[in-house]
C-alpha cells in the first residue's frame, strides 16, 4: 500500500510525539551536548527549521543526530526519524524535481528519496563533511538523477539506436530543443567525444560510467575526455 507524501510526514510526526518516543529522545540528547537544550523533538525541529538559527548551531545539532542515527537501537531509529523531518523542506523540493524531471511516478520518487536519505545518513563520513544537510542533499539527489540515466542508457542501448545520440528523458530539465542544440554545439566541436563530454561535464557521470556507456575502457575514456576538454578549451579561446 503507497503513501502519499503529506501522509509519511504526518506519519512521522505522530511517531515523534508519543511517549516511547520522547524517552528515546531524552537518551539522546543528554548524549549529545549540541541536543540538551531542546527539551523535545517538536522544539528541535523549530530550532532548526527557523531562518535565524546561526548555521554553525545547525550543523553541530544534525551532526549530533547523525551520530545517534548510525549507532544502534531505538534511540538510532529516533535519530533517523529527526532527521528526515529536520531534512524535510529539502526532500520535498528533491521530491518536487525529481518527478518534474520524470525519474519516476510519484509513489517512485518517494521511496526512492527515503531509502537513499537513510542510506546518505547512515553513511555519511561526518570526519569529511562540512556542510551536513547540504551535502546529505546534493548527494542523494545526484545519485538519483544518475540512476535514472543509467536507466535510459541501459534502455537506450537495448533499442539498437546509435548509442552517440543524446536522448532527452526530461532528467535535465532542458527539454527537447535544448539537448539537440546543446548535442549539436558540442558534437560540431568535438565529433565523437560529444557525448562523452556531456555525461561527464554536464550531467554528472563519472568517466569510467560514461566510457561504460559507450563500450570503452576507464584508461580510454580518460585519455578522450581530457583531449575533447583541450580541444574545447581551445575553441573557446578562440572564440571568447
Amino acid at each position: 500500500m503507497s503513501f502519499a507524501w503529506h501522509e509519511i510526514r504526518d506519519h512521522l510526526m505522530h511517531s515523534s510525539s508519543t511517549l516511547h518516543f520522547q524517552r528515546s529522545f531524552d537518551v539522546v540528547r543528554r548524549a549529545h551536548d549540541p541536543l540538551i537544550a531542546f527539551r523535545d523533538p517538536a522544539a528541535l525541529l523549530d530550532g532548526l527549521h527557523r531562518g535565524t538559527a546561526d548555521p554553525e548551531d545547525k550543523n553541530l545539532i544534525l551532526s549530533a543526530l547523525i551520530e545517534a542515527a548510525q549507532g544502534d537501537g531505538p534511540t538510532s531509529d529516533c535519530a533517523l526519524t529527526m532527521l528526515m523531518l529536520a531534512l524535510w523542506p529539502g526532500l520535498d523540493a528533491i521530491r518536487r524535481r525529481s518527478i518534474w524531471r520524470r525519474i519516476g511516478s510519484a509513489d517512485d520518487v518517494a521511496s526512492d528519496l527515503l531509502a537513499r536519505t537513510t542510506e546518505a545518513v547512515r553513511g555519511v563520513d561526518l570526519g569529511r563533511v562540512n556542510r551536513i544537510a547540504a551535502t546529505i542533499m546534493r548527494n542523494v539527489e545526484r545519485d538519483m538523477i544518475r540512476a535514472r540515466q543509467r536507466d535510459a542508457a541501459r534502455e537506450h542501448l537495448a533499442s539498437g539506436a546509435d548509442p552517440d545520440e543524446v536522448m532527452d528523458n526530461g532528467d535535465s530539465g532542458i527539454g527537447g530543443t535544448g539537448y539537440e542544440r546543446l548535442n549539436g554545439a558540442v558534437r560540431e566541436l568535438l565529433g565523437d567525444d560529444a557525448l562523452l563530454v556531456i555525461r561527464v561535464a554536464i550531467e554528472g557521470f563519472s568517466q569510467a560510467e560514461a566510457g561504460a556507456e559507450l563500450g570503452l575502457t576507464e584508461a580510454a575514456a580518460r585519455k578522450r575526455y581530457q583531449r575533447a576538454m583541450r580541444r574545447l578549451h581551445d575553441a573557446l579561446e578562440e572564440n571568447p
